[in-house]
């Protein structure tokens, strides 16, 4: 290589706001190691807003096909788009593609980009196109598998915390949102996302109102999240709530949102995109599992505490009610088994400890 060339590489991790999040230890690892690189990262529209700011990055690409997923908007819906945008990254003529994507497709994407260098899980039976295979661990985190995947290409793996980057002003923006649903500056808040993209994952409203009455109880303030579409299933459990909760659902954007968990006490809800948030802003949490099992997924860091009961059939495929019958309440048995009052043992445990990690959220 000319010493005139600088290094291209690129990256390809699109799809969902936790996986997203999830990635940045690998950034910031890789640019320790390459740190004149130009690193283009390929991600999903939808995901970009959350890892706003990063510094590990130069450039970031949308790849936006068609799917079933949520995040999709379409943006590469014909085949004339999809060749524009292999054309794009030909054209740029990159030295190394990592791909930390495991699906048939992502390796067919850095196989066209003309890269040298592919490297990415030995998956789908896709060895052939990449040029250093990687053994994929599904026992272990998927933090920890992006590290595996620089560690096989001999690059030094050093730390493997989340961030994120939020601004004074979107700080000072967050402190109005608060301010403007009664939260005063420096009183403790449990923020509750109740919410689940497939219900079933998710504990019952019901146990969230009441978990809400013993928050009270112990001196916390009760501030719910959630998205416009979660307003008419709130509207049929908020009754049920303590007086003093206050609900955020559907009034904040992701940057808003990622501004007022830093001034939380502890966060608690289901397995979510927004609990990786907390996570990546170092809010101390407590997430409830059942159906998935959260050693791949779960939160990361020392602040999360997990409850999760494995049962026979866990982690099961999420084929709603197939594998299992569901409760009166029509919820899964591994979600009907978690208690309020375990999840408020939880609570005290986490948010009374001395020995919490700092937030690596910066401007």
């Amino acid at each position: 290589m000319s010493r005139n060339h600088r290094k291209k590489i690129l990256v390809l991790r699109y799809r969902f706001i936790g996986d997203t999040i999830l990635s940045v230890p690998f950034f910031r690892n890789l640019r320790r190691a390459e740190p004149e690189a130009h690193i283009t990262w390929v991600m999903a529209p939808g995901s970009a807003e959350v890892v706003q700011g990063i510094p590990y990055v130069d450039e970031i690409i949308f790849w936006d096909p068609v799917t079933r997923h949520a995040d999709s908007r379409g943006g590469h819906r014909t085949l004339s788009s999809k060749i524009a945008f292999i054309r794009e990254l030909r054209a740029n003529r990159y030295d190394k593609v990592y791909v930390l994507k495991r699906s048939f497709s992502s390796a067919i994407i850095a196989l066209l980009s003309g890269a040298p260098e592919r490297v990415g899980f030995d998956t789908e039976g896709r060895r052939f196109m990449l040029t250093k295979a990687v053994p994929y661990r599904p026992e272990q985190h998927e933090v920890l598998s992006f590290l595996d995947v620089l560690r096989a290409d001999g690059v030094p793996v050093t730390d493997d915390y989340l961030e994120a980057w939020i601004s004074p002003e979107e700080a000072v923006r967050g402190d109005g949102v608060l301010a403007g649903v009664g939260v005063k500056l420096g009183e403790r808040v449990a923020f509750i996302h109740p919410f689940a993209s497939n219900p079933p994952r998710g504990w019952h409203h019901d146990d969230f109102a009441a978990l809400t009455h013993q928050l009270t109880a112990i001196g916390l303030k009760s501030v719910i999240l959630g998205g416009r579409g979660d307003l008419v299933s709130w509207e049929s459990w908020r009754h049920g709530c303590h007086d003093s909760t206050v609900s955020l659902i559907g009034a904040t954007s992701l940057r808003e949102t990622m501004a007022i968990l830093t001034r939380g006490t502890i966060y608690i809800g289901n397995d979510s995109g927004i609990m990786h948030v907390a996570a990546a802003v170092g809010l101390p949490l407590v997430a409830l599992f059942g159906p998935q099992s959260p050693h791949r997924f779960g939160p990361w860091g020392r602040n999360a505490r997990v409850i999760y009961k494995a049962f026979p059939c866990s982690p099961c495929r999420q084929k709603f009610f197939r594998e299992c019958d569901p409760s009166p309440r029509g919820k899964p048995a591994c979600m009907e088994s978690i208690s309020g009052d375990e999840v408020i043992e939880e609570v005290i445990r986490i948010s009374s400890r001395t020995d919490i990690a700092p937030s690596h959220s910066r401007a």
